[in-house]
């Protein structure tokens, strides 16, 4: 989780590599998902989470919190 200053949203990067076959190396990509977090799970900056696509709730939501990780 890299904020969870809204109410009931956090915003989550996904950090991924993904191999170049031209330049033969791996390159990093990330991504920013806003997420919508339930009072049950409680999920908080510097968490891991578990996050999964959903209805839209809003402008910018289609994701769901199901579970927070051990860090």
């Amino acid at each position: 989780v890299l904020r969870a200053k809204a109410q009931k949203t956090v915003v989550v990067q996904i950090n991924k590599m993904k191999y170049d076959s031209k330049y033969e190396r791996y390159a990093h990509s990330s991504s920013k998902i806003n997420a919508h977090s339930p009072g049950s799970v409680g999920a908080a900056e510097g968490d891991k989470v578990t996050i999964m696509e959903c209805r839209p709730l809003s402008k910018t939501k289609s994701f769901v919190v199901i579970e927070r990780r051990n860090p």
